[in-house]
């Protein structure tokens, strides 16, 4: 059950009364019967009925309220004639009233009390709390709970009838703010009614010693509890008694808090008797540990001496043991000295044969020797080629840096005389390096430098001082004749130890005629096998011992020279080698145009072609409207014109196709060789052709073409769909003027290079052209045409599956990374933006190249569903990123995995994944698209998910597309439109 009450009374820190807030009216209608009842009512005499309601006359303001007996002259250790205490039923606070103010009420007046009694769930007193901790703990509750409106929720009842529940002010736990306060504790276990006895014991003990009086007098800190009129209050107000209108509902709580802490010298002798009990109490608990603790000691006496009897027998169980050792020792001895020397023969045989660390003080030696006797020297055409070569490059620089014609020529002819001079100094490079064992040598380098790494790992820096070697050369003879001088020391000792055992064997033979003299046969022989013993551990130790710190710096000094060494000697022949292959391509082109100049006679041709053609075709065109518009119409002689028209378009593309051929070439040539070709030649326009990445022509013009308007998409910058030799393509006009065409040239061309780098393998949308419109103020960007792949319009129709999405995803990524490497941030991924072709491969559309990237982030189209695109760092402010992609990317794919199931938006517009259902490794992968440090596209490409995804299928041509489709309009929801991107050259949004 829950309800809402007004506090108007506390008995301790977990004990409270209180009103239903709509029992307001009854308690007015009751102060008002008591008002007019009780003054001609009966006074009480005799013993009173503790079960029945009376009036009393609260003694603060002279008014009735309904009151009950608690206490009597019967149950105190002395007698009181004449007072009661009552507990006002409709408050909860209670005092001790005279006899003569105690009255009997009307029978329709004995209806249930106002106020209930309730307790604090789940918190008990702590039975070591002092009568301060308990004043401050009832001043503590009062401030959360009296006269304020708090939501009561109920857990239990009492058989008192105190009513156990959860109460919040404001969304404010007050039993948790009562415990963290130190006036409650958490009770161990609540269902155990003998714990909740004891705290209801000692709360009752303090109530007795605090409230069992008259709680009101002389109390000092009366302000504390002073609070202002509650609503019932205002509704109380009645004209007959003007002190009736003021604090009249809670005017018997006012009182009794306002007074609690001044005891009754008539109640105090309760207090020595309580005093007593208590001491008892601890007195017999100090008993009952005591006698516990003895019991401890007693067993713990018990187990030292079972511990001290254990001991006793394993000391002498282990001294036998020892003794019957030393026996057997003694009775084995011979035989395990001469197994122990024979196993320790052994042991050495194995290290002369293994000798680990002298093979690599060996090898280390060889190394040394081969990286010092047989490096190779710098060719000395080298240092004279690249010095021309740079000297060449710098000529060519000035040259393509020169603006002025009259200038050009000089530094043409000193551009030439560099170059002969290059050209010769390669042809000496060529013939010195062709002498030189470069692969053999780099096969030897490698070779040894794999097995020295094999011992000791990857190099670290190496001093550059050449003594290095002389160092480890020294220690390394030192350590040598150490060696040498130990193993003549064990040979000897054995030698003489096989020389003792001959004599044994003759002194043992009885066909021998030898002297049998057997003092003189063995000699000393526990002396030799010491030497022998002697001997043999220290070869071991200087074998297998691992080398100390000095000796480890300088073999591991001499292992870092060795290792630059090799990497320095190797870095110089791949330069030698490099460098060989350069001069080589330099003569083998160098011979076709050294003295040889090329020229745009082919170009200009073409050029003058294609001009022809043009005309051609504008008079065909104008033939063909004006028979349009003719009355004299015929439909054979038009079909005639159309086909005339389509030959010659064919023409002129294929005369553009050959134009860009020769200005592909040109570049080669500009770029290689004769940076000076467009200078020469202004009219060419190579500069930009150039600049536009190969994109721009000036001989293709919109208007020469069967275009197709698309009006409906119009709205924001012309588009229109054409067909250029049997492939669908469309073109998007942008407007454009003489300062943002550069900019727009220019972005165009950084998108272009950057999708030329891989081509089909980029992800990317190819941009196939950049016309101008000779009428009108707009530049045209000519894209393949793929109707009805983007992912809007699929997911509008048929949504992709998840292996689909994932597929498609994986050729996104692909797209975003070849961007990201190319130092471009998209700025405009959405739904109408990603293409699906074939529902298996992804591919990123192109941008609005008039736009900046912050602008493009910003566009109204950077939504899906109800989900925003944005990133939360550029909704506060920050520029456009990479990691602003990788978002919007991981927006498209939640979308895509989704479907139509429902999801929450967290305040920082990230949505929430875990609520949806959807693969694990999917999950994971979007959480950390949508965290603060999220992955990059490569990091993407490398995740779980796209593991089992096919690789990404070159991409097909639109012409194998199907045809175009009715699609949704991303600006015009609702309406069945054509829904094509600005990637593809179709949404004007952007």
């Amino acid at each position: 059950q829950v309800e809402d009450v007004v506090g108007c009374h506390v008995e301790d820190a977990i004990t409270f009364w209180a009103q239903n807030v709509s029992r307001c009216n009854d308690l007015l209608k009751l102060s008002c019967a008591l008002a007019e009842a009780c003054p001609q009512a009966n006074a009480v005499f005799g013993k009173p009925d503790f079960s029945k309601i009376y009036g009393g006359c609260f003694s603060e303001d002279g008014c009735w309220y309904r009151c009950m007996v608690c206490v009597t002259s019967a149950h105190l250790c002395f007698i009181l004639l004449f007072q009661c205490q009552v507990l006002y039923i409709d408050y909860g606070n209670s005092e001790v009233l005279n006899r003569s103010d105690i009255v009997e009420i009307p029978p329709n007046l004995q209806c249930p009390r106002v106020a209930e009694k309730y307790r604090l769930w789940g918190l008990q007193i702590p039975t070591d709390q002092n009568l301060n901790m308990f004043d401050e703990g009832k001043k503590f509750l009062s401030s959360l709970v009296f006269e304020k409106e708090i939501k009561i929720c109920h857990k239990g009842k009492h058989e008192d009838g105190t009513i156990i529940a959860w109460a919040e002010y404001e969304k404010i736990d007050i039993g948790e703010e009562v415990a963290k306060a130190g006036f409650a504790e958490k009770c161990t276990s609540p269902g155990k009614d003998t714990e909740e006895r004891k705290v209801d014991v000692m709360q009752n003990q303090h109530r007795k010693m605090r409230a069992s009086v008259p709680l009101w007098v002389n109390r000092s800190d009366h302000a504390l509890y002073t609070i202002p009129r509650r609503r019932c209050d205002q509704v109380a107000a009645s004209p007959r008694n003007q002190n009736f209108t003021g604090n009249r509902a809670f005017a018997p709580k006012e009182k009794m808090l306002a007074s609690s802490s001044v005891p009754d010298t008539r109640l105090a002798q309760v207090k020595p008797d309580q005093k007593l009990c208590e001491d008892k109490e601890v007195l017999r608990r100090e008993n009952v540990n005591l006698l516990q603790r003895q019991k401890e000691l007693e067993l713990k006496v018990q187990q030292l001496k079972r511990e001290l009897q254990v001991c006793g027998n394993s000391e002498k169980e282990a001294s036998r043991k020892t003794a019957e050792s030393f026996e057997e020792t003694l009775r084995t001895y011979i035989g395990t000295k001469m197994r122990n020397l024979a196993a320790k023969v052994k042991a050495l045989k194995e290290v002369r044969h293994s000798n680990k660390n002298s093979h690599f003080r060996e090898q280390l030696s060889q190394s040394i020797k081969v990286v010092t006797d047989g490096c190779l020297a710098v060719p000395c055409s080298l240092e004279k080629l690249q010095k021309i070569w740079t000297e060449y490059d710098l000529a060519q620089e000035r040259i393509q840096l020169c603006r002025n014609v009259e200038e050009i020529d000089e530094l043409i002819a000193k551009r030439d005389e560099v170059q002969q001079n290059l050209y010769s100094a390669a042809e000496e490079l060529i013939l010195e390096v062709g002498e030189l064992p470069l692969s053999e040598r780099s096969r030897t380098l490698q070779e040894l430098s794999a097995s020295l790494e094999m011992v000791c790992g990857q190099g670290s820096e190496a001093d550059d001082s050449e003594e290095v070697f002389q160092q480890f050369f020294k220690w390394k003879s030192v350590k040598t004749k150490k060696l040498i001088c130990v193993r003549n020391d064990t040979d000897t000792a054995l030698q003489i130890l096989a020389d003792w055992f001959s004599g044994i064997l003759k002194c043992f033979d009885l066909m021998s005629e030898a002297s049998s003299d057997l003092g003189e046969v063995l000699g000393n022989a526990d002396e030799i096998l010491k030497k022998v013993e002697l001997a043999i551990c220290e070869e071991l130790d200087t074998d297998l011992n691992e080398p100390d710190e000095e000796e480890r710096r300088i073999i591991m000094s001499a292992y870092n020279k060795v290792i630059h060494n090799i990497h320095q000697e190797q870095s110089m022949i791949t330069v030698i080698q490099n460098r060989y292959l350069a001069s080589v391509e330099f003569k083998k082109q160098a011979e076709e145009w050294l003295n040889r100049r090329p020229d745009i006679n082919n170009l200009l041709s073409i050029k003058k072609t294609v001009k022809s053609l043009k005309a051609q075709l504008r008079w065909k065109l104008v033939e063909k409207n004006n028979l349009e518009e003719s009355d004299d119409y015929s439909e054979l002689e038009m079909t005639g014109i159309r086909e005339e028209v389509a030959h010659l378009r064919n023409r002129v593309l294929q005369e553009i196709s050959k134009e860009q051929e020769e200005y592909e070439e040109l570049t080669y040539l500009v770029q290689k060789w004769f940076p000076e070709l467009p200078l020469l030649y202004p009219e060419a326009g190579i500069l930009n052709y150039m600049n536009s990445g190969g994109l721009l022509t000036c001989s293709l013009e919109r208007d020469l073409l069967d275009a197709e308007p698309m009006k409906e998409l119009s709205t924001k910058r012309p588009l229109v769909c054409s067909e250029i030799q049997g492939r669908k393509v469309l073109l998007k006009g942008y407007s454009v003027d003489v300062n943002s065409e550069a900019k727009v040239i220019e972005r165009v061309a950084k998108y272009h290079r950057a999708w030329d780098q891989q081509k089909e393998k980029s992800g990317l949308l190819q941009l196939l052209f950049l016309l101008f419109c000779k009428s009108d103020p707009l530049i045209y960007l000519m894209v393949p045409y793929y109707p009805g792949a983007n992912l809007g319009a699929l997911q509008a129709d048929t949504p992709l599956t998840l292996e689909e999405a994932l597929k498609v995803m994986k050729g996104v990524a692909q797209g975003l990374q070849t961007l990201h490497g190319a130092n471009l941030v998209h700025g405009s991924l959405h739904g109408n933006n990603v293409f699906a072709v074939d529902r298996n491969q992804g591919i990123v559309g192109d941008f609005d190249f008039t736009k900046s990237e912050e602008q493009r982030a910003a566009a109204n189209t950077m939504v899906v569903s109800n989900l925003s695109l944005v990133s939360p760092e550029l909704k506060m402010g920050q520029p456009a990123s990479p990691a602003s992609d990788m978002y919007a990317y991981g927006c498209l794919l939640f979308w895509l995995c989704v479907q139509n199931q429902e999801f929450g938006i967290k305040e920082d517009g990230t949505p929430e994944v875990d609520v949806v259902v959807m693969d694990d490794k999917v999950k994971s992968l979007l959480r950390n698209l949508f965290c603060c440090n999220r992955l990059t596209a490569e990091q993407v490409l490398k995740d779980d998910c796209f593991l089992l995804v096919d690789a990404i299928p070159v991409s097909p041509q639109p012409a194998e597309e199907h045809e175009p489709r009715e699609e949704h309009d991303s600006e015009k929801t609702g309406e069945k439109k054509m829904q094509l991107t600005e990637e593809n050259g179709a949404n004007p949004t952007q």
